[in-house]
């Protein structure tokens, strides 16, 4: 069969990379192309487009970009029509995908969505169109499904990828010793997220909470393909260290996070570590966005345990005194514990037995026999 897989970020990607390794274990003569990145282009997806070209992030930056993210839905169109797949897979990126569902369904193509977009979280009604215009959903957080259950609709949960990520991670032994990072002071990972604008908000707090702690060893899990520049004021300290594209490794010798809110979050948790989780965005984006949440909270840890487990920290809150603060209840302190028990509580909800791309490959491909 002819698969078409849309996914237009980092994260996507590499679920879809994943996802097209194992349909191909379910359907030996799949043949693939999308938008997507490297970990797509690797599992033989013939990419139409790198993800890289079309990444923007909030509000603002949207609406300024809005001509040129026509331009590409016009050629994902183009293409879609040109190619011919059996099977358009939508994943996350929700703005672009919900768009090109729309297209798809008067096109007459079948249309799934695997990791759909956050609607849950605001314009809830959003929901009514996604059911219209895609065969099967394929969601990855347990309340998910009761979610959509409010609409009259039966979805898949297939488990959560981000788990199978964590779970099939290989620890590299000599990391401490490789990065330079043998002492006696705890670590404690921070991780200011993948895009841009996250990075220029946040990282100023998170200098100064590096600066006002030096007993603390403070290493940033950094990203190789964004500007150095957007690191200098964490650069500067003595008692801050790098590491590039190895965010897993980092969290296995952590003692605690300091986390931007975003799938890091969870990926913190399930490796068992205590975080702060924090966020800042723009100021008309903060305005935007507190309007339509419908949420009460911003991490996938909290949401998932639909609780409190961790501390969030937004916008002005997310200082250094409060950020220190958690920092030191999460060391050495009365939170420790706390937060971890609440994290195995997480592992237990979203544990299927079996990995989110498999179990998404296989029903996928048996729907398709339909």
């Amino acid at each position: 069969m002819r698969y078409y897989i849309i996914a237009g970020e980092r994260s996507g990607d590499l679920h879809g990379g994943n996802l097209a390794k194992a349909l191909r274990k379910y359907d030996p003569k799949a043949v693939f192309r999308g938008f997507g990145g490297e970990y797509m282009d690797e599992a033989g997806v013939e990419l139409a487009v790198h993800y890289g070209e079309m990444a923007f992030m909030g509000m603002t930056e949207l609406l300024a970009n809005l001509r040129k993210i026509s331009r590409y839905i016009r050629k994902c169109k183009r293409d879609i029509h040109q190619y011919k797949p059996d099977v358009i897979i939508l994943i996350d990126y929700g703005g672009f995908n919900r768009r090109i569902a729309r297209y798809a369904r008067k096109q007459g193509f079948r249309v799934f969505y695997y990791i759909p977009p956050k609607v849950w979280a605001w314009y809830q009604g959003r929901a009514w169109e996604i059911k219209a215009n895609v065969d099967r959903l394929f969601v990855i957080l347990p309340f998910e499904k009761e979610f959509y259950k409010r609409f009259d609709w039966d979805v898949d949960y297939v488990g959560n990828p981000v788990l199978d990520a964590v779970r099939a991670h290989q620890p590299d032994e000599a990391f401490l010793e490789r990065e330079n990072l043998v002492g006696e002071k705890p670590i404690v990972a921070l991780l200011p997220g993948s895009r841009r604008q996250e990075l220029e908000l946040i990282i100023p707090a998170m200098a100064d909470v590096a600066r006002k702690n030096p007993m603390y060893r403070f290493v940033v899990a950094s990203i190789d393909n964004l500007n150095p520049a957007l690191y200098a004021d964490l650069r500067a300290l003595t008692n801050v260290s790098f590491v590039n594209n190895k965010t897993y490794d980092l969290l296995l010798h952590s003692r605690a996070a300091v986390v931007t809110s975003g799938t890091a979050t969870l990926e913190t948790a399930l490796f068992h570590v205590p975080q702060v989780v924090v966020y800042r965005a723009s100021f008309i984006s903060y305005l935007l966005a507190k309007m339509v949440i419908k949420v009460p909270y911003i991490s996938l840890v909290n949401l998932i345990a639909g609780r409190e487990v961790v501390k969030e920290l937004i916008q002005g809150e997310a200082n250094e005194s409060a950020i220190s603060s958690e920092l030191s209840r999460l060391i050495d302190g009365d939170r420790r514990q706390v937060v971890k028990e609440g994290y195995r509580e997480i592992v237990r909800l979203l544990d299927t037995g079996s990995s989110a791309s498999e179990n998404a490959a296989k029903l996928m491909v048996y729907y398709m026999s339909q």
